[in-house]
């Protein structure tokens, strides 16, 4: 297990981190481009890591803010993550995080090095980082999480399937980088409470998820989804209902 699991523990026994999620960053003009509203341009990303700035906040990996919240000095920063490992974000999110000095999770999937997002039924077709790609966003300074191996809803998974998934993803991660990744994220944001264990038993020191309700925690981080429309107004709303979100979970029910 990770050396600072402890630490992360303790970072996240607090109300849960404000976690973006991003997915894509590519041009596009058409709606039907982006059908599940998972891609950002360049432009966009670079404006909502302008408001960030001007909010006085940084936008750091996963990692890195939840051993800075355990150390006290967590004030200010924001996690951004990045789901399926996409080609683009070498090319695009990359360039952006570097010039404004914000650092990243980018969760991949080992088991679909250089192919595409054939789980999306949908399109368009993008393409995912290769094996050597993914090194060098992480000799870069962002963090390589899991993604899983094939990204599938692992709540139907078996046994087998998810011990694979989740601790076969790790150490093939493990061979292509050099190092154990600390964090993983559920595909899909589906996840129960045996998944849950099995990731924690696999020896992440946390786990993303999306809206995981009752199951919010270390091993079930919530992330605030953001798409091209959240300008400004959007992200502050967004802002808000985190926190009224985190206030609500920690206020007892008065019975």
């Amino acid at each position: 297990m990770p050396a600072d699991t402890d630490t992360a523990s303790a970072a996240v026994a607090a109300p849960a981190p404000w976690v973006l999620m991003y997915h894509s960053v590519a041009e596009f003009t058409d709606p039907a481009e982006d059908p599940y509203g998972i891609t950002v341009t360049p432009g966009t990303l670079e404006t909502q890591l302008l408001w960030l700035r001007s909010r006085g906040l940084r936008g750091v990996s996963v990692g890195e803010l939840l051993r800075a919240r355990a150390a006290g000095r967590g004030h200010g920063l924001v996690g951004l993550t990045f789901d399926d490992g996409y080609a683009d974000f070498l090319t695009r999110a990359l360039p952006l995080l570097r010039r404004h000095e914000f650092t990243a999770t980018l969760f991949v999937l080992p088991g679909r090095l250089g192919v595409d997002n054939v789980w999306d039924p949908l399109g368009p077709r993008r393409s995912l980082l290769t094996a050597e790609q993914i090194r060098e966003v992480a000799a870069a300074g962002q963090e390589i999480g899991s993604h899983g191996l094939l990204h599938q809803d692992l709540t139907t998974a078996s046994d087998d399937v998810l011990r694979q998934e989740v601790r076969g993803s790790r150490e093939l991660l493990r061979e292509l980088t050099g190092t154990l990744p600390e964090g993983f994220c559920y595909p899909y944001g589906h996840l129960d409470a045996r998944v849950m264990d099995a990731t924690r038993a696999a020896g992440y020191g946390y786990a993303c998820a999306i809206s995981p309700g009752r199951l919010a925690g270390r091993y079930a981080l919530p992330r605030t989804h953001i798409s091209q429309a959240d300008g400004a107004g959007r992200l502050r709303i967004k802002e808000l209902r985190h926190g009224a979100r985190e206030l609500r979970r920690k206020v007892p029910v008065l019975r």
